[in-house]
């Protein structure tokens, strides 16, 4: 068997599909060109004065109105969390628990106001620390970097602090550390990620906060509390412990408020909101509406504030607080100053001029940045920066006439309002029209490499296609097919590469892999039209039955069509983005109704009736057979399976009548005690059921008979990993609840059994792969042993003598029967288990990945997993029959970074393989156990030989049928084995890759759909992540067969010596 050519002509295909992401990706989520410009004190952007306005010293471009300033950032502070209602006699938990603000807000009306703070998507905190520190909006693809926090290269508030000589002082969330290294006076970082712990991050920040405020050693202060995002992740926002969280969050702001000075702003905001389900990355109205609160000793407003909160972009942070503190707005910046912050004392003309004043500068940096950028970049369309110099333009002009005008005291105060107003009206329209024109063309595509991508990725699919054809026919395949064309990749990707030594260009690796890419398949495709020449071609690509006649014809090129179809079908379905968004429910309507179209199928083309004898013809009916029973029970049971799990469901903001999954929570957010018990028993009686369930398939087939480590593993390492499991869930849905010396347990147990478990599962896999082989052999074999007694002394009596002589006769006679037995019988040695070698292996495997996935899912989940192995238990019997997570970012886990982890991770790759392989669950347990497809039916062979065996066969014919059983029969022909799983592997991969394809063009052709960024692209970068997990897994599952292969070859050589 060809074992290394199979798993490398798979890996190569998989790498070429890898190409064709990589240089798709770059040319679609290309991040925004930033400038390296910024802004100083001495930019020309400060308005001619007025007569009753000048800038004192310390100032930059416009008057400091405040020394030192408080940004209190609470993660996840949803608008609904911070607004009071007196009128609400049962309030949620997460209702008026912050009444310290609506206390200010009614008291002192011109000194505090509460507004709804509107975040930009992606709202991951990372990117919206961003918006709020550098005015722009983060593009798309930065919501992958919540991993690995890069520094801020582009001009933004802090710098600008900083560079004059202002003090700012940090306590909170570590992301921060990475995103402004060295910018702070002094800093308390506290691990972030971990969204189990809800008190490390707020307690340590409680510690330093009024010291610090009290020492006076800064001029703004940062402090990112993290207890209510964490909250919400691992309890919803509608629970007591939120509750709680946010009493917390009330005190330390009545404590915090008296602890400031008359020269301070206070300003308590929320980076983003949350769902029902406590989870944030969306833009749904729930995930991007936070909140905002504004207060000050001194009056900060005019007038008292309107009947229902303002809503203001978080974007307008940044320029507001800037020309608060006296210090240049950042050079990027496309926020809109929040004017009524600049009305004063004074009366209403002069506010309108001082909110007039800092209108120009904004209007100034803005319009400075657009001409940059445009010139750098320029992806903004050009008639709309036009639009936008002439309204420019005409609001300056404008505005340079008027104080004029003021200053000749022309106008009186009536028409000087209404001339006020007018303008600042035309500054407003040009800064929110010019910030409307960035969002919408923001995505700064790249044609070619788009293109590119979509044709190494249809490419690489016509490839597998073309491959799985050719591999039963070629003998020379893996030289032509492989050899060649990985010459030709390195031919091309060597020159590519002398090419930019002799260029002195920057070498793009990416660029230069596609290139390499292109090369070998092209080599593949080369020497494929040069081996098969056009009469063989033509005849290759006629169906099987082709000769025969026209109903022959046509259910072979239906047997092709068909299935085509179907997948042509649901990859055009990726265009729409109604389906997308209805995915999760249409897919599984899709898959029974395939189902049964089979069944029908079958029935019509006779495989399941039996031949018609004179009897049933002259009656006319048909007879089934017996399986027919056996098919329709195993339907039955995989449309029960698919209707259970539809309530294993998580809603899309796009379905506003939607409600999650009550099974997606853990159960540390039931509140009712019976309830949590009930569900716990029954998840660990599911997760007992599923080993006693692979237990005893290993059993039936005599995959549990021998005393290897690996088969005593299965035996009893796998109750010992359920129990595990279980003390696991028991402490983590009951560890808020344990208090004192318990509590410190507690926290002990919920890292110790994850990692029990991880260990476990790493020795069940480390076995699995030293010694695959789960078969006893038994020897057969009886030696004839002597025919005359042994000497056992003089005998004592005439009874000993009457006992030799038939004892002699009798081994005489056994001896005889020995001989004759082996001289017919060429097998004497029984082996258990080996017909199912291939599939036990995989079996054991899978099990062990369950495990692993199911502790890193909540304990609920167990309920689909169960049904997911159902459902292949069933899909893989009826394939013998017939042979003869939503991807929105809301719905990732990211809790599952923290199974078996108390503290903060040292390095980003952990954390990712861990959420990772919860999202991608199902795509690592299918494509593992892939192989499956090829295995079973020959190990379903053995209850259907038993029913067909004759009663009168003889011994002899017996063992002739019993000697190549099942999976054993793959051996009698290597090198079909070898071909049988190339081809599997490629045609799965095909069919990835022809929704992989769909997703890209999709992508590439609705880039400026208005659902692209909500709909199409985390569509094609969940299908993109899929597709490679799904790829390396296939490998993994393939190379566990030919380890068993290998396995199996040598314990049949160490046989033979015997």
């Amino acid at each position: 068997m060809q074992r290394w050519p199979v798993v490398l002509f798979l890996a190569w295909v998989c790498l070429l599909f890898f190409a064709g992401i990589g240089l798709f990706m770059s040319g679609f989520l290309l991040t925004r060109i930033e400038l390296a410009s910024s802004s100083s004190c001495s930019d020309p952007l400060v308005p001619p004065p007025w007569e009753r306005q000048s800038l004192p010293p310390g100032s930059c471009w416009a008057p400091q109105r405040f020394s030192k300033a408080v940004l209190i950032i609470i993660d996840a502070l949803h608008f609904e969390f911070a607004r009071f209602d007196p009128a609400k006699v049962s309030p949620l938990p997460y209702e008026n628990k912050l009444g310290v603000l609506y206390q200010l807000a009614t008291s002192q009306p011109r000194h505090a106001r509460l507004y709804r703070f509107r975040a930009d998507p992606p709202t991951a905190t990372m990117q919206r620390i961003k918006g709020l520190t550098t005015g722009s909006l983060p593009t798309f693809i930065d919501v992958g970097s919540n991993f690995a926090s890069y520094a801020i290269q582009e001009d933004n508030l802090l710098a600008q602090l900083v560079q004059n000589g202002r003090r700012v002082v940090f306590m909170g969330d570590d992301t921060w550390e990475g995103l402004f290294p060295k910018k702070f006076f002094r800093s308390y970082f506290f691990p972030s990620f971990n969204v189990k712990d809800l008190h490390t991050v707020d307690d340590g920040i409680l510690q330093h906060l009024y010291p610090t405020v009290d020492s006076g050693e800064w001029d703004v202060l940062i402090a990112h509390f993290l207890g209510v995002d964490h909250c919400g992740h691992k309890h919803g926002p509608d629970h007591p412990e939120m509750a709680k969280k946010l009493t917390q969050m009330n005190e330390m702001l009545r404590s915090l408020v008296d602890h400031l000075g008359n020269d301070t702003l206070l300003l308590v905001a929320g980076d983003h909101g949350m769902t029902e389900t406590g989870d944030h990355g969306g833009d749904s109205e729930k995930e991007v509406n936070a909140a905002l609160f504004v207060y000050s000793r001194t009056p900060l407003f005019g007038s008292g504030p309107p009947e229902e909160p303002e809503t203001i972009p978080q974007v307008n942070l940044v320029p507001t607080v800037a020309l608060l503190l006296g210090v240049p707005i950042p050079y990027s910046n496309i926020g809109e100053v929040m004017a009524e912050l600049f009305s004063g004392d004074g009366d209403t003309v002069s506010a309108a001029l001082q909110q007039l004043s800092v209108y120009h500068i904004n209007a100034k940096q803005v319009d400075r940045f657009l001409q940059s950028y445009s010139l750098v970049a320029q992806d903004l369309p050009a008639e709309q920066l036009q639009h936008l110099q002439e309204l420019f333009s005409s609001a300056v002009e404008e505005h340079t006439q008027l104080l004029a005008q003021v200053q000749g005291t022309m106008l009186v105060p009536p028409e000087l309002e209404s001339r006020l107003g007018g303008l600042i009206g035309r500054f407003q329209r040009y800064l929110r029209e010019a910030r409307a024109v960035c969002t919408q063309s923001w995505a700064r595509f790249h044609p070619l490499r788009m293109v590119g991508g979509c044709i190494l990725i249809a490419s690489s699919c016509l490839l597998c296609y073309m491959a799985s054809e050719l591999a039963a026919s070629s003998h020379s395949f893996y030289r032509s097919c492989l050899l060649y064309p990985l010459l030709w990749g390195l031919v091309g990707a060597a020159l590519l590469g002398l090419a930019h030594v002799f260029t002195q260009e920057g070498l793009d690796l990416l660029l230069v892999s596609s290139w390499a890419a292109a090369a070998s398949q092209l080599g593949f495709f080369w020497h494929w039209w040069g081996q098969h020449p056009k009469r063989t071609r033509l005849a290759g690509s006629q169906p099987p039955l082709a000769s025969g006649g026209p109903r022959q014809r046509l259910r072979a090129w239906l047997g092709l069509a068909f299935p085509m179809g179907i997948l042509f079908f649901r990859c055009g379905a990726m265009f729409s983005d109604s389906f997308v968004v209805a995915e999760a429910r249409v897919t599984p309507f899709l898959l029974a109704s395939l189902v049964m179209l089979l069944v029908g199928k079958l029935h019509w083309d006779g495989r399941l009736t039996v031949p018609e004898g004179p009897k049933q013809q002259l009656l006319g009916f048909s007879s089934y057979r017996r399986e027919i029973w056996y098919l329709l029970c195993l339907v039955a049971m995989l449309l029960v399976c698919v209707r259970l799990s539809s309530f294993f469901h998580q809603c899309r903001e796009e379905i506003p009548q939607c409600r999650p999954s009550v099974f997606l929570s853990p159960l540390a957010s039931l509140r009712s005690t019976r309830a949590k018990n009930l569900f716990y028993l029954l998840c660990v009686a599911l997760l007992a059921g599923l080993v006693y369930a692979v237990q005893s398939w290993l059993r039936h087939y005599g995959n549990l008979n021998s005393s290897d480590p690996l088969v005593l593993f299965v035996r009893w390492g796998f109750p010992l990993v359920v129990l595990c499991i279980a003390c696991y869930w028991a402490v983590a849905s009951s560890a808020d609840d344990s208090l004192g010396k318990l509590q410190e347990l507690v926290q002990v147990a919920v890292i110790v059994f994850p990692w029990a478990v991880y260990g476990l599962a790493s020795v069940g896999l480390l076995l699995l792969l030293c010694n695959p082989m789960t078969v006893f052999a038994k020897d057969t074999r009886e030696s004839a042993g002597s025919i005359v007694t042994p000497y056992l002394g003089v005998p004592s009596s005439e009874v000993d003598f009457l006992h030799v002589i038939p004892q002699i006769y009798k081994r005489m006679q056994e001896s005889q029967k020995n001989r004759l037995e082996r001289g017919s019988c060429r097998a004497t040695v029984a082996a258990y288990g080996l017909g199912s070698v291939y599939s036990a292996a995989l079996v054991i495997a899978l099990t062990l990945l369950g495990f692993l996935l199911m502790l890193l899912h909540s304990e609920r989940l167990s309920f689909a997993f169960l049904l997911l192995f159902m459902e292949a238990f069933v899909l893989l019997h009826i394939h013998t029959c017939a042979r003869g997570h939503q991807p929105i970012f809301p719905a990732i886990h990211w809790n599952a970074a923290f199974v078996g982890f108390h503290l903060d991770h040292s390095t980003n790759f952990l954390p990712a393989v861990l959420v990772g392989a919860n999202t991608f669950a199902s795509h690592i347990l299918f494509a593992v156990g892939c192989p499956l497809l090829l295995l079973w039916p020959f190990v379903c062979e053995m209850s259907s030989s038993q029913k067909k065996k004759p009663k009168k066969e003889s011994r002899e014919e017996l063992q002739e049928v019993e000697e190549h059983m099942m999976e054993m029969r793959l051996r009698e022909s290597p090198e079909k084995f070898s071909t049988a799983l190339l081809r599997l592997g490629l045609k799965y991969l095909f069919v990835l890759g022809a929704q992989l394809l769909a997703c890209v063009c999709a992508a590439m052709i609705l880039r400026r759909h208005l659902m692209v960024w909500k709909v199409f692209a985390p569509k094609f970068l969940f299908e993109s992540l899929g597709f490679v997990v799904s790829s390396i897994c296939l490998l993994l599952g393939i190379s566990l067969v030919m380890r068993v292969d290998c396995a199996v070859s040598t314990w049949f050589s160490q046989l033979r010596l015997r």
